[in-house]
C-alpha cells in the first residue's frame, strides 16, 4: 500500500507507513461511504490544485470533465486566434493551430500529463502507460488507452492510495 502522506511503498497488511509513520489503517477500512460524481468545476479546479501531483488516483469523472475543459478552451483559443488574424493553417505541413492555442497547450501540457496519470492509478496501472500515446500512429494502442480510461476505477485502496470516490477519517471527499 503506497503511503498518502509520502509515497513510500510498504506492505499490503502494514498498519504503520515504515519511514513517515503515518497510519494506514484508515486507508484500509471499507466502512466509509460513497460519494457523489465530481462536478465540472470542480474537476477543474482540481486539476488546477494538482498541477504537478503524479501521485494519488482521478476518477472518471474528473479525467473527462478536464478533457471537454481543455477541448473547449483550446476551441475558444482557436476562435481568439481566427478573430485576430494569428490563426495558421498548412495543409502541407499538417499544422493547424494559432499562437495562443499553442501556449494553452504548452501551460496545460504537464497538467494533462498529471490528470492522465492519477487515472491510470485509480484502474491500479502505473503512470508510465500514457506513454503509449507517443505511438498514437498505431490503432490498438490508442484502444487500450480509451478502454483504460473509461474503465471504472477500483473500489477501495490500491497501491496508489485511497479511493478517490469515498471519504475516510483522514481523507475526506476531495470536491468539498
Amino acid at each position: 500500500m503506497k503511503c498518502p502522506r509520502c509515497g513510500n511503498d510498504n506492505p499490503e497488511d502494514a498498519r504503520f507507513c515504515k519511514v513517515c509513520g503515518t497510519s494506514l489503517g484508515a486507508y484500509l477500512a471499507s466502512s466509509s461511504t460513497p460519494q457523489g460524481m465530481v462536478s465540472f468545476p470542480d474537476a477543474i479546479r482540481l486539476g488546477f490544485q494538482h498541477y504537478f501531483d503524479f501521485r494519488g488516483r482521478s476518477t472518471r469523472a474528473e479525467y473527462w470533465w478536464w478533457i471537454l475543459f481543455t477541448q473547449l478552451a483550446a476551441l475558444i483559443c482557436n476562435v481568439f486566434d481566427l478573430m485576430t488574424g494569428t490563426l495558421s493553417f498548412d495543409p502541407e505541413g499538417g499544422g493547424f493551430g494559432g499562437l495562443t492555442t499553442i501556449l494553452f497547450r504548452l501551460a496545460t501540457m504537464i497538467l494533462m500529463m498529471s490528470v492522465a496519470a492519477r487515472r491510470l492509478h485509480d484502474i491500479n496501472k502505473s503512470g508510465w502507460w500514457q506513454l503509449l500515446s507517443i505511438v498514437g500512429f498505431l490503432i490498438v494502442p490508442v484502444i487500450i488507452q480509451i478502454v483504460w480510461y473509461i474503465r471504472q476505477g477500483d473500489t477501495g485502496p490500491n497501491k496508489h492510495g485511497p479511493d478517490p470516490r469515498q471519504a475516510t477519517e483522514h481523507q475526506p471527499y476531495r470536491p468539498q
